[in-house]
């Protein structure tokens, strides 16, 4: 088996976890499977340099002296906003050389300007989404998912889900029994999926302040199948309907109704994505009630039957 050498730009305010985590996973591999990786640090100058929350990182070396690499990992963080020239010329010139290109957060951004996400898809920290995708038209932004892989390029969200770009790597390399014992000692999961998007349905919305309305949306992510109509919700929160669909949309940000459908389309995606259940049980469950309901949920929301979501997810090279 030959050995993979990946190799991690570092630079000033670069992003600690966004650089730890992946390399975390990496070097858990090697010691899974000694042989299989080996990992190296590289800036321009090869001197000590401060990550974004004030840590002192010692690269391995210079990137004019690395070896070259298998992966060529781009990690993000403040740095990737006001970007070294040089650091944008050297991985312009050394990007399109390496087998496999990944970023992680923001890293996408120092890939886009220069010039390798041209014409591809891909993700980065969900509240850089929309600058990115307006300074970089070339590349076809990708919002919702935790990662994003096109051909031997792979972006991913912010921060952690570099563990989970990962682990999806380390899954092709080496197999699932040796991705599953680096997931297994870092206490994380083997696989969100890369179709997984970034926001749960909770996390998309805000938290609403007073504590009738935050059980509601409790109440609601626990119970996808039941009736969750404007008139349940606003008893169960003993306001009038009127009065209770006006204060969540304040406090959250979002109506009840577009809460209750994202709820409803997550739960509904989990269970394809984990489950052996059939389309018809899994529409009672998530409270579309028939499968007609749900595949107009699915068309609308993601473009695609909850039939056909199943099968691509599971044919999909990320798991």
């Amino acid at each position: 088996m030959a050995q993979r050498t990946v190799l991690v730009v570092l630079f000033d305010d670069v992003q600690s976890l966004d650089v730890t985590g992946p390399m975390e996973v990496f070097a858990g591999a090697e010691k899974h499977t000694p042989g299989a990786y080996r990992v190296r640090t590289a800036s321009l100058t090869g001197r000590p340099l401060r990550t974004s929350s004030g840590l002192t990182v010692v690269p391995d070396g210079t990137l004019a002296d690395a070896p070259a690499p298998h992966t060529l990992l781009v990690p993000g963080g403040q740095g990737t906003r006001r970007p070294a020239p040089h650091l944008v010329d050297w991985v312009r010139a050394h990007g399109p050389g390496a087998e496999r290109l990944v970023s992680v957060c923001t890293g996408a951004i120092l890939l886009a300007e220069a010039g390798l996400l041209d014409g591809r898809r891909a993700t980065t920290h969900w509240a850089y989404c929309e600058s990115f995708a307006r300074d970089h038209p070339a590349v076809r932004v990708e919002a919702d998912p935790i990662y994003v892989r096109d051909g031997h390029v792979a972006t991913s969200a912010g921060v952690t889900c570099g563990i989970d770009l990962a682990l999806a790597l380390v899954e092709d390399d080496l197999g699932r029994d040796a991705a599953l014992a680096v997931a297994r000692h870092l206490v994380v999961f083997l696989r969100r999926p890369g179709n997984q998007a970034q926001f749960s349905a909770q996390l998309a919305a805000q938290t609403a302040r007073r504590e009738p309305l935050r059980d509601v949306q409790q109440w609601i992510t626990e119970h996808p199948g039941a009736d969750l109509s404007v008139d349940a919700l606003a008893a169960r929160a003993r306001l009038s309907p009127r009065h209770f669909a006006r204060a969540f949309r304040a406090e959250t940000g979002a109506t009840p109704g577009r809460y209750v459908d994202r709820v409803r389309l997550e739960h509904a995606r989990r269970l394809l994505e984990d489950t052996p259940d059939g389309v018809e049980e899994i529409s009672r469950a998530s409270g579309y009630g028939t499968p007609e309901a749900m595949r107009r949920a699915f068309v609308k929301a993601l473009g695609t039957s909850p039939a056909e979501y199943r099968r691509r997810f599971r044919t999909a090279p990320a798991r």
